[in-house]
């Protein structure tokens, strides 16, 4: 299984859900290969967000392996599920969709914790609290991504 995690700059919750799927996967020696990506080229190279780093690393978690890169059309084809944010991520990665094979890979991540709800994960670039949140939430839905597709 190859699964992709999409926010809007892969500087903040796709690296965040990137290293909290990865830890996952490896605690349940699962053969799965877990990437992210931003939908938007502004940190294309650079490590994820200090403060995602920060809140990772309180939880054993290391993201310095990390480097923003941007969703490409190429990743319809490379991974079996692309996982996004919130409805603005989900939008731009549909639109770059050409067919319903493409479009069936893409879900909104928070509906494998909470189906059907269609909650977003909230971006934290601009509140330094929300990161232990976003971590939380990303959390409970990488467990159930384990359970779920195993």
């Amino acid at each position: 299984m190859k699964i992709l995690m999409v926010c809007l700059g892969n500087i903040c919750r796709s690296p965040l859900a990137e290293g909290i799927l990865r830890t996952k996967v490896e605690e349940k020696n699962l053969p799965w290969q877990i990437d992210s990506a931003g939908t938007g080229a502004w940190h294309v190279g650079d490590l994820p967000d200090p403060r995602s780093i920060a809140v990772a690393r309180s939880r054993g978690i290391d993201l310095t392996d990390q480097r923003a890169r941007q969703f490409k059309k190429q990743d319809f084809t490379d991974f079996d599920l692309i996982f996004v944010m919130d409805s603005s991520n989900y939008q731009d990665v549909m639109r770059m969709a050409e067919n319903d094979t493409q479009r069936d890979k893409v879900k909104l991540i928070m509906n494998e914790a909470e189906p059907g709800k269609n909650i977003a994960v909230p971006d934290p670039y601009r509140n330094d609290d929300g990161f232990v949140n976003v971590f939380e939430m990303l959390e409970q839905a990488a467990e159930k991504i384990t359970e779920n597709y195993e």
